[in-house]
């Protein structure tokens, strides 16, 4: 597996579909003086996806990487600088393959996006994920992230309800 840099006229507007399996989810509720949170779980493991694109238009200056077994794409990662606050923003990370996935892909994407917000200068790294892709959640701890913002109605007026919840996770480099 290689680890390179995506060119930007081959996949920009392309689209794909992220999914991922979960067993539970984050209940995040607002109290008087902040938020509640309770690890839940689903009674059977549930499936969610969603359809994104290849180098979004309201990223400032997206730069992304691809893990190819081969000529095959089997994961991506994507992040832009945000100038106005000089931090770095995760805005995809993905493992197409369900073959590759837990094989450290993740980490080496994640590495590259990493060092890719050192050499842009940024102060922080950030992304965001939902409450209920726990797996994520895991992930990003494990490499250093910690929670430290949620916005209860960030998808849909519903985002409570349909346990997924925007979580804003932050690491700083």
């Amino acid at each position: 597996m290689e680890i390179r840099p995506l060119d930007p006229a081959a996949y920009a507007g392309k689209r794909f579909t992220a999914r991922y399996q979960t067993a539970g989810y984050y209940d995040i509720r607002a109290q008087k003086d902040g938020f509640h949170i309770e690890h839940r779980p689903f009674p059977s493991p549930v499936w969610r996806s969603f359809d994104d694109e290849f180098f979004g238009e309201c990223l400032e200056d997206p730069v992304a990487f691809g893990a190819f077994e081969g000529d095959t794409l089997v994961g991506y990662a994507e992040g832009s600088r945000e100038s106005w606050n000089n931090r770095f923003r995760l805005s995809n990370i993905c493992v197409f393959d369900d073959a590759v996935r837990g094989s450290g892909v993740g980490s080496k994407l994640l590495a590259a996006i990493e060092g890719a917000a050192q050499a842009a200068g940024a102060r922080m790294l950030v992304l965001e994920t939902q409450s209920c892709n726990e797996n994520a959640i895991a992930f990003y701890r494990k490499n250093g992230f910690q929670m430290i913002g949620f916005d209860l109605y960030a998808y849909s007026n519903d985002d409570p309800a349909r346990q997924e919840v925007r979580i804003e996770m932050g690491k700083k480099l």
